[in-house]
């Protein structure tokens, strides 16, 4: 398997290479990704994508940005988003396996499992279907994100059955000192809510891309996906040739819903002839009509990245092609697509032969990149006892960066709070834990605050310096 690293001049061809390598920085990943630097964020905003990729749903209303997708990262990855502190979104989509899971289906924060199997993330930006999940009941991806935060069996804030509901989720996260920087550092504003939750989760998803595979270095040389690449194999290059082809001109047909060079699904696809539900014998599900793209379906060592297809019945790029090469007729399947059961002609029979099936299987495994798989950039922010640090002056909230000796006592503080401060002029904000302002006033000093009218709780101070601009601030809690 042919793969660059980036900012490597080294090119590995050999897949066992690769994969140590992969391994090795890995685990350099875990090592170095416990601190996340506000003055030198990753590129989220501005990733190469190719000329030839022209799809792109991102909404107007949420481009990426580098600080928003940087709070998304850390979001992703946070156990903090489950009840139990147990499960993140990064449990069910692992970096590991294009984020998916090896599972057949994923298991949640009480150790029950999923209903489907966990789609890959790879390339979700530039897909034309808008609308997110197998049975596309999200409306978009902003939309999706927070669903399995809300579900009860997947990260529990479902407020159902005496389960947290999200306002809960929202009081948890605000008691996080390091969400308090990063809302504040990406919103402008430290107060949290579902639609912030949504915009930063959905910006780290869209910015997972791979366009680092086999087939774009042939695209590149040969801008026709329909002549031959000359950094194919034979069985490669014929194997391109029946996925882009109809079936009446001797092709598989592959094409006509997962059109290149995004491979990403037609909106407009019913479902497949795969009707069975994860862990039963005997339910059907018909609703299932979205896949993910393509796109790294398997790993760069030629591994699947997990079972396929909604259910996970199917275990092998093969057995894909073998259900395509013959769909079943079968009744109870009310909302196959078309395009596998042409009217008059009955379910689809490609009548692939084996040398045919083994070259499209050699075609799919050239979809696959590396850099999507070791990339710092789409890793966890936190070390492996679950630790974040943040660094960087943009948004420090400590003594040194502020550059006044400052003492505020007691916390938790009763009735009245205490602060003292070098001579200057000064405004003073206190927010509650849902990012709602309650007092302000100036001081010029030291200065004695009367917080009885608050109610219990936990609460930001601010003191903002009215000459540098620069602000202090500390949580506190009001007995």
């Amino acid at each position: 398997i042919a793969s660059c690293l980036v900012g490597s001049e080294m090119c590995i061809r050999d897949s066992n290479k690769t994969t140590q390598i992969i391994t090795i920085l890995g685990l350099a990943f875990i090592i170095i990704s416990s601190t996340v630097d506000l003055d030198n964020l990753f590129n989220y905003d501005n990733q190469q994508v190719p000329n030839y990729i022209t799809k792109d749903n991102t909404p107007n209303t949420n481009q990426i940005d580098n600080k928003t997708a940087t709070l998304g990262r850390v979001l992703f990855y946070d156990k903090n988003l489950s009840d139990n502190n147990t499960v993140s979104c990064a449990s069910c989509h692992q970096q590991a396996f294009a984020f998916s899971d090896p599972l057949v289906t994923s298991v949640g924060l009480n150790g029950e499992n999923t209903g489907r199997h966990s789609m890959r993330l790879i390339n979700s930006r530039f897909s034309n279907e808008g609308n997110f999940f197998w049975d596309e009941r999200a409306a978009s991806l902003e939309d999706q994100v927070t669903q399995p935060i809300q579900d009860h069996v997947e990260m529990g804030f479902s407020g159902t059955n005496g389960n947290p509901d999200f306002d809960d989720l929202v009081l948890k996260l605000s008691a996080i000192d390091y969400y308090q920087t990063l809302f504040e550092f990406a919103y402008g504003s430290s107060s949290i809510d579902e639609n912030k939750i949504q915009r930063a989760l959905a910006q780290f998803v869209r910015s997972i891309q791979s366009f680092d595979s086999k087939f774009d270095d042939g695209l590149i040389q040969v801008p026709n996906p329909n002549a031959p690449f000359p950094n194919y194999t034979t069985q490669e290059n014929l194997g391109k040739q029946l996925f882009l082809a109809p079936p009446q001109n001797g092709g598989a047909g592959c094409a006509a819903c997962h059109a290149p060079p995004e491979f990403d699904i037609d909106p407009n696809t019913l479902n497949n002839g795969i009707i069975g539900v994860a862990g039963s014998t005997t339910e059907i599900d018909v609703t299932n009509t979205r896949s993910p793209s393509l796109r790294d379906v398997v790993n760069p060592d030629g591994s699947l990245n997990g079972p396929l297809m909604h259910d996970g019945s199917l275990t092998s790029l093969l057995d894909v092609i073998n259900h395509y090469n013959f769909i079943p007729n079968n009744p109870t399947n009310t909302n196959l697509d078309n395009r596998l059961n042409p009217p008059g002609s009955g379910p689809l029979n490609l009548n692939l032969t084996n040398n045919e099936k083994d070259a499209l299987v050699a075609f799919l495994k050239t979809l696959t990149g590396t850099d999507v798989y070791i990339n710092e950039i789409w890793s966890t922010p936190f070390d492996t006892d679950g630790n974040l640090t943040i660094v960087g002056s943009q948004l420090s909230s400590n003594n040194e960066v502020f550059a006044k000796a400052i003492t505020i006592y007691p916390n938790p503080v009763e009735i009245q709070l205490t602060i003292l401060l070098e001579y200057g002029n000064y405004q003073v904000s206190i927010y509650n834990i849902r990012g709602q302002l309650v007092h302000e006033q100036s001081i010029v000093g030291n200065n004695q605050m009367n917080l009885q009218s608050l109610v219990k709780g936990i609460y930001v101070l601010k003191i903002k310096d009215v000459e540098s601009k620069k602000i202090f601030q500390q949580k506190f809690i009001k007995k």
